[in-house]
C-alpha cells in the first residue's frame, strides 16, 4: 500500500466528465519486417513478459473513506491484463485523418477507476499495411519522464526483440485494505500536517521574496503572471469530445534554426506553436487583445528519483510573443522569457507546489473542481493561461514494439476547463511528431494548427538560412 502524493492525487480531483486527466501515446507502426509476423497475440505476450517493468500497470486504486486524505495504490488482487488490451480497425482508406478521428473518440473515453489506470489498443487497417497502438496511462500514475521509461520497458532496439531480465521477485497481490486500516494509516499521515505546514509556509514566504528581488533587477522582465492571458475561442468550458491532430516536422531544420539563432530547441517548439496559433487565429478572423500564455511543464525529476513512477513535475508560463510579425524576434522573445521564467522558477524551488498540493483536501478539492466544471465557470473568467505545450525529448535511433518498427509517436497531454488545447511533441530519428489534443467545440480546425506548424518552421528555417548567410549570429 502506497499514499498518492499530493500532486500525483490532484490529477484525479481535476478530473470531471469534461475533463479526463489521462495521458495518451499514439504509436505507427510497421510489422512488414518483424519475425515471426505481428498479431495481438503477439503483441500481448510483450505485454505480459514486461509488467513487471511497468509498476502502474498492475497498481489500482482505494480512496480513503471520508476522503480524508489521498488515495492509496495497491498491488491489485483481482488484475486481469486482457481487460487493458483492445482490438480495433480504422475505417478504410486508413489515412492518417481516419486514424485521428478514431484516436479521437477512444481518448475521450475514461478510464475505470477500478482496476488500474490504462489501456491499450491496437489499431489495424492503416495504409501502407501500418498498424497503430494507442496507450493510454492516468496523469496520476505518471509524468512524461516516467512516461518516457514505460515506453523504454514495452520498446526494443532491434526487431528480434531484446532482453529485459526476469523479475528479481515474484510479483504479490496486496490484500484490499479494511476501511478501518486506511482510516488509521490517513490519520497518521495527518498527524505530521501540522509540522509539513509550517516549514512550506516558510520556504514560500522566502520564494516570494527572491522572485520579487529577482524581479527588480533591471535587466528582468518577469514571465507572465497567471490570469494574464488573453481571452481566446478555445479557453472556455470544454465539451466531452476530443479531436486529434498531428504533424510530423524535420528535427534536423529545428536543430539549424536553433544554432542559427542560438537558443534551444525548446524554444524553437514554443516558437513554432506560436507561428501555428497565429496561422489558427489568423485563418479564423480571430483578434486577440495580447501575447498567447504558455503553460510549459518542467520536470525536476532528481537521478534518485528516476525509474519512480508518478509525477515530479513544475510548471513555467511563458510568454508566446504572438503580437510580433517577426518570427525571428519572436523566437529570441521566446528565448528570453523562458530563461527569466526559468530563473524564476529555481527561485520558487522545485518541491514548492509538490508541498502545497500535500495539504489538499480531498473530498473538498474534488467536488470543487466538479462544480466548476458543471457550472461552466471557465466562461466567466479570463484564462490561468492559453494553452499547455510539453517537448518531451526522445531517441535518435530506432526502435521496435514486438517486431514491428516503429515509424512515428505522436504523445497526447490532457485538457481541461479553461484550456481547450494541448499541444505536445516527442523527438524520434530526425522528426519531431506533435500530438495535438483538442476540445472540437473550441476548435473546429485542428488540423489548420497542424498546417501552421509547417508554416512556423518554413519560416524560422528561412530566417536561420538568410542569417547564416551573412555570417553572424543571434
Amino acid at each position: 500500500m502506497q499514499r498518492l502524493t499530493g500532486l500525483d492525487a490532484t490529477f484525479l480531483y481535476m478530473e470531471s466528465p469534461t475533463s479526463l486527466m489521462h495521458v495518451a501515446s499514439l504509436m505507427v507502426l510497421d510489422p512488414a519486417d518483424a519475425p515471426g509476423g505481428f498479431d495481438f497475440t503477439k503483441l500481448r505476450d510483450l505485454y505480459a513478459s514486461r509488467l513487471h517493468l511497468a509498476p502502474p500497470f498492475r497498481r489500482r486504486l482505494v480512496e480513503v473513506p471520508f476522503g480524508l486524505n489521498h488515495p492509496v495504490w495497491i498491488e491489485d488482487p483481482d488484475f486481469d491484463l486482457d481487460w487493458h488490451l483492445r482490438h480495433i480497425a480504422v475505417p478504410q482508406p486508413g489515412t492518417m485523418a481516419e486514424l485521428s478521428e478514431l484516436v479521437g473518440h477512444l481518448v475521450a473515453m475514461p478510464l475505470d477507476r477500478n482496476r488500474p489506470l490504462w489501456e491499450a489498443w491496437l489499431i489495424e487497417g492503416l495504409e501502407d499495411g501500418h498498424v497503430a497502438v494507442l496507450t493510454k496511462v492516468h496523469h496520476a500514475a505518471i509524468d512524461g519522464a516516467s512516461g518516457e521509461e514505460l515506453m523504454v520497458a514495452l520498446l526494443d532496439l532491434t526487431a528480434e526483440g531484446d532482453d529485459k531480465g526476469e523479475p528479481e521477485e515474484a510479483w504479490v497481490p496486496d490484500r484490499v485494505p479494511t476501511d478501518t486500516e486506511l482510516v488509521a494509516y490517513a490519520m497518521a499521515s495527518l498527524a505530521q500536517t501540522p509540522v509539513r505546514a509550517v516549514k512550506t509556509v516558510r520556504r514560500t514566504v522566502e520564494a516570494a521574496l527572491r522572485i520579487r528581488t529577482a524581479n527588480r533587477q533591471p535587466d528582468v522582465t518577469p514571465p507572465p503572471a497567471p490570469f494574464s492571458a488573453p481571452a481566446t475561442s478555445f479557453n472556455a468550458a470544454l465539451s466531452p469530445h476530443r479531436s486529434l491532430g498531428t504533424a510530423t516536422l524535420s528535427l534536423t531544420d529545428a536543430k539549424i534554426v536553433k544554432n542559427a539563432f542560438g537558443v534551444k530547441v525548446n524554444d524553437v517548439v514554443l516558437a513554432l506553436c506560436a507561428g501555428a496559433l497565429r496561422h489558427y487565429f489568423d485563418t479564423l478572423g480571430e483578434d486577440l487583445a495580447g501575447p498567447l500564455v504558455a503553460m510549459v511543464p518542467i520536470s525536476v525529476r532528481t537521478d534518485e528519483l528516476k525509474g519512480a513512477m508518478g509525477n515530479q513535475v513544475a510548471s513555467a508560463l511563458a510568454t508566446l510573443a504572438t503580437d510580433i510579425d517577426d518570427p525571428a524576434e519572436r523566437l529570441r522573445v521566446i528565448h528570453e522569457g523562458m530563461n527569466h521564467a526559468k530563473v524564476q522558477q529555481d527561485a520558487i524551488g522545485a518541491d514548492t507546489l509538490q508541498n502545497w498540493v500535500e495539504f489538499a483536501a480531498p473530498a473538498v478539492f474534488g467536488s470543487a473542481m466538479r462544480l466548476y466544471s458543471r457550472t461552466r465557470m471557465a466562461d466567466r473568467h479570463r484564462p490561468l493561461f492559453n494553452v499547455t505545450i510539453s517537448n518531451v525529448p526522445g531517441p535518435p535511433f530506432p526502435l521496435y514494439l514486438a517486431g514491428a518498427r516503429l515509424v512515428a509517436s505522436y504523445p497526447i497531454g490532457p485538457i481541461f476547463d479553461g484550456g481547450g488545447l494541448n499541444m505536445t511533441v516527442m523527438s524520434y530519428l530526425d522528426s519531431l511528431d506533435f500530438g495535438l489534443n483538442a476540445c472540437p467545440e473550441l476548435i473546429p480546425r485542428v488540423d489548420l494548427l497542424a498546417e501552421g506548424l509547417h508554416l512556423a518552421l518554413a519560416d524560422l528555417k528561412k530566417a536561420a538560412d538568410a542569417l547564416l548567410a551573412t555570417g553572424s549570429n543571434g
